[in-house]
């Protein structure tokens, strides 16, 4: 515990422990700016935002655990900070671009905007969203990506369909996989992930209209990331 570390060295350990938490908690931020962007229909910033609360998420627990952030800091949660964070980036902001940015039909898309906000805020209070190896019990409430992907094929009436079976996906007996923590195919996974992320910048910097190959990848690797999930089979 911080009471039985040296003085001379509790502050400065606790100044870092607490500063992973206030890293974390940046990716609020990055979704007010994500949304404010959304707003303005500035789809393109509102991605990139969502991309950097990405990163911050994909990289905090690591420096928690390297840290001992929960041992030093035991007044503060980690978990409960990122379920905050995560649902205001994965589900919430994309929520509102999937209902305002018309890659839904307008009939439906206030619908299924709700369908998606109620599904992920129940998502990110199961106590069983992970198994033992890592895998996510259910659709993750990757909304964040869905909602790249619409706006990258702007289908309205396939968006639609994609919300509703992810949404039903959400509560279902199968798995998908955490290409970081996972340690089947990890590296086939890993590359493949840091290859979604550079083609996904070249989507962002084509104004989410970029030529057809980089589309078509897109798609191969997302269908490729569903099918690893799947190959593990229940529990």
């Amino acid at each position: 515990m911080a009471s039985q570390l040296p003085k001379a060295h509790t502050r400065p350990r606790l100044a870092a422990a607490f500063a992973v938490h206030v890293f974390t908690a940046c990716g609020a931020a990055c979704a007010l700016l994500a949304l404010l962007a959304a707003v303005s229909a500035d789809w393109t910033r509102m991605f990139l935002w969502l991309g950097v609360a990405l990163v911050v998420d994909a990289i905090d627990g690591t420096f928690a655990r390297r840290l001992r952030v929960a041992e030093l800091l035991p007044r503060w949660s980690g978990d409960v900070l990122d379920f905050v964070v995560d649902f205001a980036t994965y589900v919430f902001v994309p929520a509102y671009a999937m209902t305002t940015g018309g890659v839904l039909p307008p009939s439906l898309a206030l619908p299924l905007g709700i369908l998606v906000t109620v599904t992920g805020a129940l998502y990110f209070a199961d106590r069983r969203m992970k198994t033992a190896d890592s895998y996510f019990r259910g659709f993750p409430a990757l909304w964040n990506v869905v909602a790249f992907y619409l706006f990258l094929f702007k289908a309205p009436v396939f968006g639609a369909i994609t919300v509703v079976v992810l949404a039903a996906a959400t509560f279902a007996p199968i798995h998908f996989v955490h290409p970081v923590r996972v340690p089947r195919w990890r590296v086939p996974n890993l590359v493949l992930l840091v290859l979604w992320g550079g083609l996904a910048l070249v989507a962002l910097a084509q104004n989410l209209a970029p030529p057809g190959w980089v589309s078509a990848l897109l798609a191969v690797i997302a269908v490729y990331f569903v099918i690893v999930g799947l190959l593990r089979g229940g529990d």
